[in-house]
């Protein structure tokens, strides 16, 4: 595993360009996806807020389109180290890319939500909201965990009864950890598969919503 990954700014997809100061989103697409999967999100997210959709930095193997944040050997190959470096390389982009930003939330799907979860780990002054669909906690701990049980920050964590993707023992440490974590807003949507639907946007819509108002009013 490599010990460091960057992502390209230049791949970066930005819902605008007037972005100073105004409260800054994240989208991380999933495994095989690029920047451009999630950017079909934006019509369905609030406005008054700066929307950019990265483009994770590894390529899967062949024949596997797209991009990856980790890789993934087999579906129960997960490492939490591997996510942690992808983590990083969402922070340093942040940190190069937005760093006048208001606000960040990240948005993620799948193995983007393991890794927007990370970075939230890793730098919970630096986010200050998740939004995990179709996604985990990564095992294992981070020396930050036990700040995130003190400030609780807003996480939003939605996944399909019908999802046979992420591996059951993550579902379940996850639905322990970020209790303990973050003010949870959770939801599992009854048929859905490893997907978002239409019902599971609209409460995206109102969480993300709530984190842009409170930066209004922390203003």
């Amino acid at each position: 595993m490599t010990d460091s990954l960057s992502i390209d700014p230049a791949a970066t997809l930005w819902s605008t360009g007037d972005r100073a100061g105004k409260p800054v989103l994240l989208l991380l697409h999933g495994y095989g996806a690029d920047e451009r999967d999630l950017f079909g999100l934006v019509p369905y997210l609030p406005d008054g807020i700066a929307i950019a959709a990265l483009a994770a930095p590894l390529t899967p193997p062949w024949p596997m389109p797209g991009r990856s944040w980790y890789p993934i050997d087999d579906l129960s190959g997960r490492d939490s180290g591997a996510i942690t470096v992808a983590a990083e390389s969402v922070l340093a982009w942040l940190d190069a890319e937005a760093a006048d930003a208001a606000s960040v939330a990240l948005l993620g799907f799948s193995q983007g939500a393991a890794v927007s979860l990370q970075a939230l780990r890793l730098a919970p002054a630096r986010v200050q909201a998740v939004v995990a669909l179709s996604g985990y906690a990564a095992p294992g701990a981070l020396p930050n965990d036990p700040v995130l049980q003190e400030t609780r920050p807003p996480v939003f964590w939605g996944r399909g009864s019908h999802d046979d993707v992420i591996p059951p023992h993550l579902i379940d440490h996850t639905a322990q950890w970020l209790p303990d974590h973050s003010e949870l807003s959770g939801r599992v949507y009854q048929g859905l598969t490893h997907s978002i639907s239409e019902d599971e946007l609209a409460d995206v819509r109102t969480f993300v919503t709530k984190w842009r108002d409170a930066d209004r009013s922390d203003a």
